[in-house]
Parts: structure tokens; C-alpha cells; sequence
């Protein structure tokens, strides 16, 4: 079978769930079947790691994206800048479209937001697009509108859980072909050493790995926070890692704090429980964060217990805290605690079950990291994508 060579596009450069996604599939791609090399938007510490598998890797600053967001004011706003920048990316997309055109078999569209991109490169090659569906969008008209020009750009769209499949689909996707491939999550991360800010101390630890947003839900674990003090357990210490700078419109105090360029940490000084949280900021290495953690936490406004987080606190056996009715990787009791919907007294709750039985925190982490095991594999996740650019290829 001839090797086929796949150009991936990325546009986090490792700074983001997307990014390190991609990296953990193409690293453990099987031997002969595909050749890829990754062009990334962002400089940043995924390079080091594509030198490292032996992987070609540049970085192209003007590769341009957007993605549909929940309110018709930011939209408008988004995709007018996008229109705008969109000229002066014309550089870049000369040069890919000469590379697509004499150098590779398949382009990869690691992300929706490159939606827009990928219409504009169908116009001018005929090799086929494969792309990655990573989150799923409040529906809209300007999210309606993204899924069908990715619809009539792309030959097969690839989806990390049946969730963003089903909510893409009602959107009106209708790719010619598609298929549910979770994301790869190594169980090697649970021998990392523990990041070196965080204290080896008797507290219950709870890790976050997420960059601040308001749908992310990270400021609720500030209201956790909160609970957990009235109750009078200070016994427990929220480990944030990501960018925690507030922005955009948001309710409350939060509003008020992000109006005058502060960040979450200002949050919970306001809340008075500034010393049950630490800030990391930006962490190349989250499974350092996770080893010296006991759980994650994930409260996202979208209610989805998935993602790249997730998998790779399971992973690590490290039981999942989070919202939403999605069971296969965070089942209650099982491999974590999971709620259908967000409460900061049942969060508190939870967690403070977790604190007083450590046993059972153990005992939910090993079932965790055994399912990820079998459902998050390395070598079968990057086999079944390997499979589908072979495919795609054929077609």
C-alpha cells in the first residue's frame, strides 16, 4: 500500500486540547501507511515535541480562522475581522496551495475554525479534506452557515465523540463521510514528576486545565471555592493551569474584575478564598499538574464531561469531577462524579466525599485510567485515523 502524505493544518501551536490532540495521533500513527507534516499557526512547545517523533513541523502566523460564537454581536464582529485579515494572508495561501498541489495526497483541517480556509483551498486543488470537529457550537444562523460550507469543502469529517457528531449533523453537516474517533490519552502521564508549585501537603487536590472562558466554567470553581469554605473545609486546594486573564462581556463581579484587567485569581481574592486556589498560568506539561493532583474538575457551562482534559486526567488515575449526562468516559461512582447539571453545594459535596475517602479517589482513578486505556488506546485511536486517510485517499 503506497504511503500516502498528509498535510496538517493547526492553529494552537500546542497551546490548546486541539493541538496536543493532534500531536498524540500522529505520533503514534503506524509505520508506513501515512507521512504527515503539520504547518501551525502559533510558535509554540509542540514544535519541540514534532522534532523529538521526527515529525516536519513550520509555523505559519497567517493562517486564517473562525469559528461561530454564541451571540450575534460577537459574530459579527469575528467574522467582519476575519474578512478583513483574510487579504493578508495571501502570502501563506500561495504557498500552501503550491505545496497541496505538488507535494501531498490529503490536506487535514485539525480544527472547524478552519472551515473557511478549506473552502477556499477546494477552489484551487483537488486532493481530498479530511477535518477534526472539536467542539460543538450554540446553534445559530452564523453556526448553521459554518457547517454547510464545511459540508461542501470537505470529503470526510472526523469527530472526537459522538456528541460533537450529533450536534454538527443537526447543524447540517452533511460530509459525504464521517467517523467517531476519540482523542488518544497516554496512561504513561501517571509516572510524570509533579509540577514543583504545587505543595506536597495533606490536601485534597483538585487540578483544572483549561484556559479562562465564561462557557468553560472555570470561575465556578471560585462558587465551589466558596461552599467549601462556609462549610469550613479549607482543607482543599484548586490547582488552575491556563490563561486566567478575564475578557470579553461578563456578568457581575467577574464583569467588574475583567473591566479593570484583572484576572481569576482577583476573583477569588474577592470571594475570600484566595488561599485554596493556585494560578499556573500557561503549563507545557499538564500531566506534571495532574501528578501532583488527586481529581479534575471540570464544570463547563456545555455540560460536556469530555475532552482532551478529561481523557488525560483519566488517564493519569485521576477521577473526573463534572456536569452533563455523557457517561462514557466520567460515570458517576465509577470513574468519577458526574451531576446533570451544575451546583456549587452538590460540587462541594462531592469533592469534600472525595477528601474524607481517599480510597475511593484511588479506587475511581484506576477504573478511570483503565477505560481510557481501552477507549483512548494510542496505537488504535492514531490506527483508526491512519485508516481514514488511507480511505479518504482511495475515494
Amino acid at each position: 500500500m503506497k504511503q500516502k502524505k498528509i498535510l496538517c493544518l493547526d492553529i494552537e501551536g500546542g497551546y490548546g486540547g486541539s493541538s496536543r490532540s493532534l500531536f498524540q495521533s500522529l505520533s503514534n500513527l503506524p509505520q508506513g501507511l501515512v507521512e504527515p507534516e503539520v504547518w501551525c499557526r502559533r510558535d509554540g512547545p509542540v514544535q519541540a515535541l514534532y522534532a523529538e517523533a521526527g515529525i516536519p513541523c513550520a509555523v505559519a502566523p497567517t493562517i486564517p480562522h473562525v469559528s461561530a460564537l454564541p451571540r450575534l454581536s460577537r459574530n459579527l464582529y469575528v467574522f467582519s475581522r476575519a474578512r478583513l485579515r483574510f487579504p493578508a494572508s495571501r502570502a501563506f495561501r500561495n504557498a500552501l496551495c503550491s505545496a497541496v498541489n505538488t507535494r501531498f495526497d490529503i490536506v487535514h483541517f485539525n480544527h472547524e475554525a478552519l472551515f473557511h480556509l478549506a473552502r477556499w483551498l477546494r477552489r484551487h486543488t483537488q486532493v481530498p479534506f479530511t477535518m477534526h470537529f472539536r467542539t460543538n457550537l450554540v446553534p445559530s444562523i452564523t453556526a448553521r452557515w459554518q457547517a454547510r460550507v464545511a459540508s461542501n469543502a470537505i470529503d470526510h469529517a472526523i469527530f472526537i465523540s459522538e456528541n460533537e457528531q450529533r450536534s454538527w449533523q443537526a447543524l447540517g453537516l452533511k460530509a459525504a463521510h464521517s467517523s467517531v474517533i476519540y482523542n488518544i490519552a497516554g496512561t504513561a502521564n501517571s509516572a510524570a514528576a509533579p509540577h514543583l508549585d504545587i505543595p506536597d501537603d495533606g490536601r485534597l487536590k483538585i487540578a483544572s486545565l483549561s484556559n479562562y472562558a465564561w462557557i468553560r466554567g472555570v470561575d465556578r470553581l471560585v462558587e465551589v471555592a466558596a461552599a467549601l469554605a462556609a462549610r469550613g473545609r479549607r482543607d482543599i486546594l484548586f490547582v488552575v493551569a491556563g490563561n486566567m486573564r478575564l475578557g470579553g462581556s461578563l456578568p457581575g463581579k467577574l464583569g467588574a474584575i475583567s473591566r479593570q484587567g484583572g484576572s481569576l485569581a482577583d476573583y477569588a481574592t474577592s470571594k475570600g478564598v484566595a488561599d485554596m486556589f493556585i494560578f499556573l498560568g500557561h503549563v507545557s506539561a499538564p500531566e506534571r499538574v495532574l501528578a501532583g493532583c488527586h481529581a479534575l474538575a471540570r464544570l463547563s457551562r456545555e455540560d460536556n464531561p469530555w475532552g482532551r482534559d478529561v481523557i488525560e486526567a483519566l488517564g493519569a488515575g485521576r477521577p473526573v469531577i463534572a456536569t452533563g449526562v455523557y457517561d462514557r468516559f466520567v460515570e458517576s461512582g465509577v470513574t468519577g462524579m458526574l451531576a446533570p447539571s451544575y451546583s456549587a453545594d452538590d460540587m462541594a459535596a462531592k469533592i469534600i466525599e472525595l477528601a474524607d475517602d481517599r480510597a475511593l479517589t484511588r479506587r475511581l482513578g484506576a477504573v478511570g485510567k483503565q477505560r481510557i486505556e481501552t477507549l483512548c488506546n494510542g496505537a488504535s485511536r492514531a490506527a483508526d485515523l491512519a485508516a481514514v486517510w488511507q480511505r479518504v485517499a482511495r475515494q
